[in-house]
């Protein structure tokens, strides 16, 4: 059996020397001769920086931005390995301005100082990259996918052994006094910690991809290409400004939690999103089964204008009808068999309403006498009278929750669907490969700018890649270093 090797610094730092040594001219390059960065910095970003002390900047502030997008690029861990790299690339320095390294206290105080300059260059890069987007592919630009996730802090209770240390108590309370199955010592876990940690409250405890954490919680949009439109940091700020988002105490159940966390804040996000970008226009909303609530549903299509949800059905609650069957997507069934869906027959208009149209699942257009085919059912034990079959016309506004503008079970829900998992690759890209994990720090400002800076990485890689006409490197420009 082979053993796995353990990375180490300086096989880190040796890996991304021969990067720089191998490739710097060429990269560097094609950021140079292709990506202005002074153009798209704000104006508000520039007079903030260059007057914030009254005095002339030895950094400029291409500079630091630089630096930044390069740290993430080249997924450089840690400031401080970025500022080894600095000290000794000349061409890495010369590239971003620097006529000598600055030190950490000072990229640092860069994120804090300017946290809200760095939310305007992130939006006006949305703005900048919308066009590119919908020449790519309109269809997938035109769909708004959003997910939550969180940024595990630098702090005690995020250590395995914390967690294990409470579950394992609780197992031997269990076998000590007997108690039956239906005491969960995870569940209990759960319950018994604390809902923040002890060094800072604004880093909640989170159930998220299938373990304990304590966050600072962010939702993201994305569009179908998987290119994020926007990041909302759930802060005291967000809460402030956002006072019809009821703050509630954390049930038995972690994915209860979740879900009424995420439910509760996408109407505020999409409204914040949509006032700050008006010329962009979705009529395509993702989601998972956590907002699947009658007042999502009707808060999308009345107020925000969508015209198709793919929202999976929450589990807990299913759909009734009281005119006629259906099964669990939705779709009418035959009355004499309720495991015998009825056939779609497209979507229309009857007087102005859009009307989903179902027929009789044993009916198939036949050649009559007079040469025209026409629909005819062959039920040995018809419902109804009619040659047709018995026909079923929904009308959607009457129950957005059981057909959001599409029905469920279908082949175009199944493959549009797929498509919302572009948002979870989106969000580990970030923590992956822009580094946005693991960082050893638990100060509200720098990681909220750590977020920040990763969305607009990956929007200047957009950038970057219709410049060079390959847009296939919309979401990587790992393939251009490689």
């Amino acid at each position: 059996m082979v053993r796995p090797k353990q990375i180490s610094f300086a096989d880190i730092y040796s890996d991304c020397n021969n990067v720089f040594e191998n490739d710097k001219y060429h990269f560097l390059s094609l950021l140079e001769d292709n990506i202005n960065l002074e153009e798209l910095i704000p104006a508000s970003f520039y007079n903030h920086f260059y007057s914030y002390f009254g005095r002339k900047r030895i950094y400029p502030l291409s500079g630091f931005l630089w630096a930044l997008l390069i740290q993430r690029i080249f997924s450089i861990p840690t400031d401080n390995l970025l500022l080894i790299f600095l000290q000794y690339s000349k061409e890495l320095r010369d590239f971003c301005g620097f006529s000598k390294v600055p030190d950490a206290s000072k990229i640092t105080r860069f994120k804090q100082d300017f946290l809200m300059d760095l939310q305007s260059f992130f939006d006006s890069l949305v703005d900048v990259t919308e066009p590119i987007c919908q020449k790519i592919d309109e269809s997938l630009a035109s769909m708004t996918i959003f997910d939550t996730s969180g940024i595990e802090a630098f702090v005690t209770e995020n250590n395995p052994k914390y967690a294990n240390r409470i579950i394992s108590q609780l197992k031997a309370f269990k076998k000590a006094i007997g108690l039956d199955d239906s005491y969960d010592p995870y569940k209990a876990a759960y319950k018994s910690m604390p809902s923040h940690a002890t060094s800072n409250q604004a880093i909640k405890q989170l159930y998220i991809n299938g373990h304990f954490c304590y966050v600072f919680k962010f939702g993201i949009i994305t569009n179908g290409l998987g290119i994020v439109r926007d990041i909302s940091f759930y802060n005291k700020n967000f809460i402030d400004a956002h006072p019809d988002i009821i703050v509630e105490k954390k049930t038995d159940s972690p994915q209860e939690d979740k879900s009424l966390g995420d439910a509760k804040a996408l109407i505020p996000v999409l409204k914040d999103f949509f006032d700050k970008h008006p010329l962009i226009n979705p009529k395509v909303f993702l989601g998972d089964a956590a907002f699947d609530t009658v007042n999502i549903y009707k808060s999308l299509f009345t107020e925000l204008n969508f015209e198709k949800a793919y929202i999976p059905l929450n589990s807990r609650s299913g759909l009734e009808n009281q005119d006629y069957t259906i099964n669990e997507d939705g779709i009418p069934c035959c009355p004499h068999d309720k495991n015998l869906p009825m056939k779609p027959e497209g979507s229309k208009s009857r007087c102005g309403i859009p009307t989903f149209k179902f027929v009789c699942p044993k009916m198939s257009w036949d050649k009559c006498l007079d040469g025209k085919y026409r629909r005819r059912t062959h039920c040995d034990n018809p419902c109804t009278d009619s040659l047709c079959g018995r026909m079923v016309y929904i009308y959607p506004e009457k129950n957005l929750r059981a057909y959001p503008g599409t029905i469920r079970g279908t082949e175009e829900w199944d493959e549009t669907y797929k498509i919302r998992s572009v948002v979870e690759k989106s969000i580990n890209h970030f923590k992956d490969s822009f580094c946005l994990a693991g960082r050893r720090t638990q100060n509200e400002k720098t990681l909220h700018a750590d977020l920040l800076l990763a969305g607009i990485t990956q929007l200047i890689t957009v950038v970057l890649a219709d410049r060079i006409h390959k847009h296939k490197y919309i979401r990587s420009l790992k393939p251009l270093i490689a």
